[in-house]
């Protein structure tokens, strides 16, 4: 391609007419800055240094960011990326970072990508290339997944006995500049040179010159592409941190941890110590906010000798039952799957576990159901984002005194949920955020005839139960289970076996 006169030597990525390229041509881009708006990778270093050392890492990396910045500019690129690697990387498990690149990384990559950038990537359907200084392992779960890449060349991680060094793989080195177009070279092999080039930095050049053309993309500030105009939708993700950890965001993170644990323990003693009558005010206090929305059966007294009502929850937190309970101003039981001993231990509400075993469980729910109340998530799991797991139809099954309750929390900080981490610190992380937020609605009990008892079948009920709940949260009703979202952050089921003095209980 001959370069332009003037400034740049390719002219801008805006001027490429992506209408006709297609199923025939071959794209070869950069990572930050190019796919991404942002040039910096300082966040996704943040959040791998998070998930795999917590908070000393990160603060670690915070301190060492401005000689990472420094000697990017000053001595060359290759030495501050070395630096930011060794940083995040150094003495953690392989498989720690694997986890972190699918389960994590991916929700704060899609919410950067460049529109531009991502107009003319998708366009060519022939083969999709990226070549990045980002560490491989970092970036090639988000580019295949959902931008749809079909090679990525990126730094190598040194590993030894399973952990990374710290070091880059002394083969390749850093991938700027010329390696760039060596990785590129190998990449295609002889005699076939990708039809467009993109980057957004002087040292794009040498693998842009190889390209039959070249843009490059202009670091002004652009809106970033839609989550719906990707290839697919991020609908599971894990990681403990609510917001990109950019420089700021992580030195506000690490300073308030200190503080926001002991806020925490604060506000989880109250919620084991306290009567549930007032955790409403005790939670207002510390800072804890409960919206009540609707209006919930009165309470069944029992003299009237009926079964108690089944709140059928969605699933956001493990806290869901406690502040449906708080917000009834009253302890409702509810059952579980895999809450941690440790939550078990501090619930200020009843909780009783499930097996797995259908007739079992509808045993216990039944039981449950004789004695009052009962709190039940038919998700079997939680979700972060606006999408509604798939009901189990199992409760429709046991009664037909079913009242629908939609659930939503705010979190400014952390998550409270982890598929991937001890689940015995969620209702810690959840309570470290500074202003949590809880919104309950009760919604009206399902009329009659549209209860197993009035002729429906209980995949209809509990299908039902989920679009009133999706309806009333403005989210989306998916077919996924359990089963899909541990596959896809944890890469197993979500069972794991727990052995008793009695039995096995698979939970």
């Amino acid at each position: 391609m001959t370069p332009a006169t003037g400034g740049d030597p390719f002219p801008a990525v805006e001027e490429c007419d992506a209408s006709r390229l297609g199923a025939h041509s071959t794209v070869a881009s950069d990572l930050d800055g190019t796919l991404l708006r942002s040039r910096s990778a300082f966040p996704y270093y943040a959040l791998v240094a998070f998930e795999t050392g917590g908070v000393p890492r990160l603060a670690l990396l915070l301190l060492l960011a401005p000689l990472a910045a420094a000697l990017y500019h000053a001595v060359s690129e290759s030495a501050g990326v070395r630096l930011l690697v060794f940083v995040a990387t150094a003495g953690a498990r392989v498989a720690d970072i694997e986890s972190a690149a699918r389960a994590v990384l991916p929700r704060f990559y899609a919410a950067d990508v460049h529109p531009a950038a991502w107009r003319v990537f998708a366009a060519c359907g022939r083969r999709r290339l990226v070549v990045t200084a980002t560490p491989r392992v970092m970036a090639e779960p988000f580019l295949r997944d959902q931008l749809g890449a079909d090679a990525v060349a990126g730094t190598e991680l040194g590993t030894w006995r399973g952990r990374a060094t710290g070091w880059v793989d002394a083969r390749r080195g850093v991938l700027v500049g010329e390696r760039k177009a060596e990785a590129l070279r190998e990449m295609v092999g002889d005699g076939d040179v990708p039809d467009v080039g993109l980057g957004d930095r002087r040292s794009d050049y040498a693998f842009m010159n190889l390209c039959k053309e070249a843009y490059l993309v202009p670091g002004t500030p652009v809106e970033a592409v839609s989550a719906d105009k990707l290839r697919k939708r991020i609908i599971f993700h894990d990681g403990r941190l609510v917001q990109r950890p950019t420089p700021l965001v992580a030195l506000l993170t690490v300073l308030w941890f200190p503080f926001g644990l002991m806020l925490s323990s604060a506000r989880v003693a109250a919620m084991a110590l306290l009567p549930m009558p007032w955790l409403h005010l005790a939670f207002s206090a510390l800072g804890v906010r409960v919206v009540v929305r609707g209006t919930p059966p009165p309470r069944a007294g029992r003299s009237e000798g009926r079964a108690g009502v089944l709140f059928a929850c969605c699933h956001r937190t493990l806290l869901d039952a406690v502040f449906l309970s708080v917000a009834l101003r009253r302890p409702v039981a509810t059952v579980t799957y895999s809450l941690s001993r440790l939550s078990e231990l501090l619930a200020p509400i009843r909780t009783v576990r499930l097996i797995r075993d259908r007739a079992a469980d509808a045993a216990t729910i039944r039981s449950l159901l004789a004695e009052g109340d009962l709190t039940v998530c038919p998700e079997g799991t939680t979700c972060r984002e606006p999408f509604l797991l798939r009901f189990s139809a199992l409760f429709a099954e046991l009664t037909d005194d079913i009242v629908p309750v939609a659930v939503e929390c705010r979190m400014g900080m952390f998550h409270g949920t982890t598929a991937r981490g001890w689940k015995g610190m969620d209702l810690f992380y959840f309570f470290m955020n500074p202003w949590p937020v809880y919104t309950v609605t009760f919604l009206d009990k399902l009329p009659a005839e549209l209860t197993c008892g009035g002729g429906k079948s209980s995949h209809e009920v509990a299908n039902h139960v989920q679009k009133l709940i999706a309806s009333m949260l403005s989210y989306e009703c998916t077919g996924f289970t359990r089963r899909d979202k541990y596959q896809a952050l944890a890469g197993n089921d979500g069972v794991v076996a727990v052995k008793t003095a009695k039995k096995q209980i698979v939970w």
